[in-house]
Order: C-alpha cells, then structure tokens, then sequence
C-alpha cells in the first residue's frame, strides 16, 4: 500500500526532475531572489542565467522588463536561443536546487481575477441548487485582488480563520506587458506577456460571510495569490494553439491543468475549457481604464478546480461525503503544461488571533 508520505515523497522527486535537462525548447522566465532584492532570470535545463549577466541591455527585474517590452522581448528571444544551443554556456549559470524562487512577477502593478469556465460556475451553482445564470454568457467578469500578497512557490502563511474551510483554486494567469486603454478583444492578445500558473487561496468562511452583503470577495481572498513558477512568452505556445469556443474572440490554448494535495490529484481540467478568452477579459478590464506593464488577470477556477465546487458535488451525490479543506502541514502542487509545476505548503500562524471569535454575537 502506498501512503500519503511515500506520495509526496514521489511528488518532490518528479517536482525536481521538471528542472533536470530536457529537449524542452519553450522560453522559461523566472524571478529569484539574489542578494536580498528579485533577479530576473532565464530557466533552462535546470539552470538559472541572470539577464543583465548574460546580455547588457537586459533588465534584472520582471518589472522593469514589462515596462521596456517592445525593446527587450526580441533580445531575450535570442539570448535564449543562444543559452539552448549552447553559445551560452552553463558556466555563466546557476543551478536552481536551493534557489529561493519568487512570483514571475514579484511585484504586479494590479491583480485581477475573472471568471472564465462555464462548468465550474455551472456547476458551483447547481450544488446550491440554483440555475445557471444567463449573464455569464453576456460578458466576462472579474475582481481585484490583493497585488501586495502575491507568492510564488513556497510556504503560505495562514491565520486561525482562514482555516475556516481554506481552499486552492487551480487557474492560469496573464501579465499585461504594454499599456493601452479600450482595447477591443481583436487585438488584446499582443498586451499578454505570457502565462503563469495561478493559485487562488480562498478563505470560505470568510468569503461567504463577507458576500451575504453583496460585496467582494474581499477577506477571504486578500492574504495570499500565488503566481509561477515561471513565465512562458505566447510565442513558445503557438503548438498548443486552437480556437476560441463559438461566439468567442482570442487566443486559446490545449494545456492541460492539474492539482495535487498531498501528493493526491484532486482536479483536472484544460485551458483550452475557457469560455472567455484572456482577450475578451481584457477588453472588459481596459473599457474606460488604463491598463499598465505588470497587471496580472487571473482566469478563474477551471471545473474541478477546488474543494468548494469538489465538496458540493460530493455531497450532491452522496449526502454523507466527508468535506475536505486544505490543513496546516498540506503541501499543494499544480501543474500546468508548457508551463511548469508550482508547489506550497500550508503553515499555520503562530497565533490565536480570530476576527471571528470577536465578532458581535459571537
């Protein structure tokens, strides 16, 4: 019998094999941390290679990347060629194994999130027996969430309530890489940087107490959002391409989406499942707004994509379904394809403090 520990064990093992050397020819960037501030980096074969150290003219942040895109994308497409072939040679990098990886984008502008797979709101919506809702179908939505607690791999620090039901949400994400304002969704695809992997934390209880007043989410969402663990340019995807669903405007792509707890998959789905594309996202995040280098737009959950739609069709079926919520101690692994696999752990505070417990009535 395999156990949970002898699971996860395996799942670190092949966490690292990811970095170990491939024929993998897709543009990996990644930020780390480097003598106390964020360094942007190339990712290949399991080595990191600085930019500004293997070209002058890059920039060593992810920020100040975004912000000269036009200028540094066509010569980071060729300094990775160069690093592949081996014009660069490993010498001038560094291994990744006891690298301290931060968020792609360690400092996002903003942090949208959307709402973009029709069988995971279909389904949420049904498990609280309710119909589907008509406007999903009529325009894309989102929320803004907390840009100053944006993570990559690693622990993610929890308080007492948000163990109150604490959930993962397995989407991808998009970084805005150029400024525009009413962007139509026929030419918002050239404003993606590229895509991440995204873990939407999710504090039920909070959240559903919060949203009985019609407003948010807001404390159920705002502690952690994990992005990473790295960034894949669109042109590197142009292989998984295909078309967006009838009706719809933009890019679309076949990448499979996986989530782990504990060593144990517990979601499956495909980016391919969107129903509005990032580009129709955009469109309705620019109307009348600015968007900037370094926004980052969450997809929403993919169907299958968390414990709240997992428990209520559980439960749907089968009225005496054990609920299950992420623990102190459960480690989360999500894996994306051509993208990469972003692991956390869960830690807990040390502290009682609950805004729960003080609540009146309580």
């Amino acid at each position: 019998m395999i156990t949970a520990e002898k699971r996860e064990k395996e799942f670190r093992r092949d966490f690292l094999n990811y970095f170990r050397p491939s024929n993998d020819c897709i543009m990996k960037l990644v930020s780390y941390l480097s003598e106390g501030r964020d360094q942007l980096a190339f990712l290949v074969d399991g080595y990191l290679f600085d930019c500004d150290m293997v070209h002058p003219e890059l920039p060593s942040s992810m920020n100040m990347f975004l912000q000269y895109w036009d200028d540094m994308f066509p010569i980071a497409q060729q300094v990775n060629a160069a690093i592949k072939d081996g014009r660069i040679g490993k010498e001038k990098g560094i291994d990744i194994q006891g690298q301290n990886l931060l968020a792609p984008v360690p400092f996002p502008t903003s942090c949208r999130d959307g709402y973009a797979f029709r069988q995971h709101v279909a389904a949420a919506r049904r498990n609280r027996k309710v119909e589907m809702i008509p406007e999903f179908d009529q325009y894309p939505i989102f929320y803004f969430t907390n840009h100053h607690s944006i993570q990559g791999p690693g622990d993610i620090y929890c308080m007492p309530d948000h163990f109150e039901k604490l959930d993962f949400e397995l989407e991808a994400a998009i970084v805005i890489c150029k400024s525009g304002k009413n962007i139509p969704a026929e030419e918002a695809d050239q404003y993606i940087g590229g895509l991440m992997i995204m873990n939407d934390m999710s504090a039920r209880r909070l959240q559903m107490e919060e949203m009985l007043l019609n407003l948010g989410p807001a404390k159920g969402k705002d502690f952690s959002t994990v992005i990473g663990p790295c960034l894949v340019t669109l042109d590197e995807l142009e292989a998984y391409e295909i078309p967006a669903k009838p009706g719809h405007t933009g890019k679309n792509w076949n990448l499979g989406m996986k989530c782990w707890v504990n060593g144990v998959q517990v979601s499956e789905g495909n980016i391919g499942d969107m129903d509005w594309t990032f580009a129709e996202i955009i469109e309705r995040c620019a109307y009348g707004v600015q968007l900037h280098p370094g926004d980052v737009i969450g997809s929403g959950t993919v169907g299958t994509g968390c414990f709240l739609e997992l428990n209520g069709t559980g439960k749907l079926n089968d009225p005496h379904y054990q609920e299950q919520w992420l623990q102190p101690g459960d480690t989360v692994t999500m894996e994306i394809e051509g993208i990469g696999i972003l692991e956390n752990k869960i830690v807990k505070e040390d502290t009682d403090f609950s805004i729960l417990a003080r609540k009146k009535g309580n």
